[in-house]
């Protein structure tokens, strides 16, 4: 007979399981690389985040990404409390809706127009439909361990929670749904070329992530990138980057602005939304006018502009042009990979830590990261007694070795030397 829950979070995740799949809403908070009971969140305040059982950790998850301001960043919430008493949605047009719109055109250089929706994944489905319709081809190359959300065409070699469970492509998605996507290795533009030639006037659209999350960060040479755009404007295609977890975190204007490239379209989502749900989609205005009602395009969302999540997003923008805090998390976020280096170093344990601007991932690796089959070879085993020991430290990464890790404008001195703390300690006793 098994014991029964000594904990608020094991007692939680026991109930979840029976009314929830796998006791989560979102496969990898269930813990099923790393071991162990998730926790159960019950607040968060700034870097902190506080469980069911009151343990208090330092948080480089920020909610996979949203959190650079922290949370319950004050003016946020002020601005969100004062629209909340006019109503939560209308599914009818509102003032914010354009001035957020309006705001990203203005910061991010690629986009002249953009349609607002719900999700990560509503954008990036919705530009490839659009990328389609907009070429009249049907195929799409998108590369191994870059993950695009959850729709069918994308769940080829997806990285991120696919990989962590060791599922290659995922069951219910039909052969048919996914024949017109082209699967490559990241980081390789060789293979991209080959897949030009071999289907000349068949492929739609490029889509990556110009520098990866999701597979853990890798920062690509931007020639790679630059290839990328001219390969698929020299053959009628358009490249899409798919910044959910970059769009406002590495810059202003996302990974398009550090790298000076501007792709045709541009996927947002996680800090636009400034923690609240919402994506959007946006790029030049002749192909975005092919989108209803201007155009036959048909895309739509009842919930897509709803005012509490617009309004959570303008502030956040607001904030982060006021204050640029790009330069200062650069610098800290430095600090802190240096700090973890030199700690995994004086263990003898061979790691490669991969940052660009507030993200950064240690990779249980000696060898170099390129791509998807470098990550594989990483020692998930490792990374799992990492993790548990530094969640026991209080420091709360998030649970998978696929998986970038961010910093936030919060993350105080203290918190700093208190990660670099445990990590020393942990990292001598691995």
């Amino acid at each position: 007979m098994k014991n029964p829950p000594s904990s608020r979070s094991e007692q939680l995740f026991h109930e979840a399981q029976k009314v929830i799949p796998g006791g989560v809403n979102s496969p990898v908070r269930a813990f099923g690389a790393v071991g162990g009971t998730p926790r159960f969140i019950a607040a968060a305040k700034g870097c902190y985040l506080t469980d069911a059982d009151g343990n208090r950790y330092i948080d480089y998850v920020g909610s996979w990404g949203p959190m650079i301001l922290g949370h319950s960043h004050p003016e946020v919430v002020e601005e969100i409390q004062k629209v909340i008493e006019n109503g939560t949605s209308f599914g009818a047009p509102t003032e914010r809706e354009v001035t957020l719109a309006e705001q990203i055109c203005e910061m991010v250089p690629s986009v002249e127009k953009v349609r607002l929706v719900n999700s990560g994944t509503e954008a990036t489905m919705s530009a490839l439909r659009l990328a389609r319709a907009y070429t009249g081809r049907n195929k799409v190359i998108k590369f191994d361990g870059c993950y695009h959300g959850h729709a069918d065409s994308f769940l080829v070699q997806a990285g991120s929670g696919v990989a962590t469970f060791g599922l290659p492509n995922t069951p219910g998605v039909p052969a048919s749904f996914t024949e017109h996507t082209i699967g490559l290795p990241f980081n390789q533009i060789q293979a991209v070329e080959e897949a030009f030639l071999r289907y000349p006037e068949e492929i739609a659209a490029i889509i990556c992530e110009p520098v990866t999350g999701n597979m853990g960060v890798i920062v690509p040479p931007r020639e790679y990138l630059l290839r990328l755009l001219e390969l698929a404007e020299e053959n009628g295609a358009l490249l899409i980057f798919d910044e959910v977890m970059t769009g406002f975190r590495l810059a202003p204007g996302g990974a398009q602005e550090l790298f000076s490239i501007k792709p045709h379209l541009t996927c947002l989502g996680k800090i636009v939304g400034g923690g609240l749900p919402i994506g959007a989609f946006g790029g030049r205005r002749e192909i975005m006018e092919q989108i209803a009602p201007e155009g036959p395009v048909y895309q739509a969302g009842t919930l897509s502009g709803n005012p509490v999540a617009v309004t959570a997003g303008l502030k956040t923008l607001e904030i982060l042009q006021r204050d640029d805090p790009y330069p200062e998390l650069d610098q800290r976020t430095t600090m802190l990979c240096e700090a973890m280096r030199s700690a995994a170093d004086a263990a003898g344990i061979g790691v490669q830590i991969h940052r660009c601007g507030s993200m950064f991932t240690m990779f249980f690796n000696p060898e170099q990261i390129r791509d998807f089959n470098d990550v594989k070879e990483c020692s998930t085993d490792t990374f799992a007694t990492f993790f548990t020991s530094l969640l026991e430290g209080g420091i709360y990464l998030a649970p998978s070795q696929f998986e970038a890790c961010f910093l936030s404008t919060a993350h105080t001195d203290e918190a700093l030397e208190r990660t670099i703390e445990v990590t020393e300690q942990v990292l001598l006793k691995l």
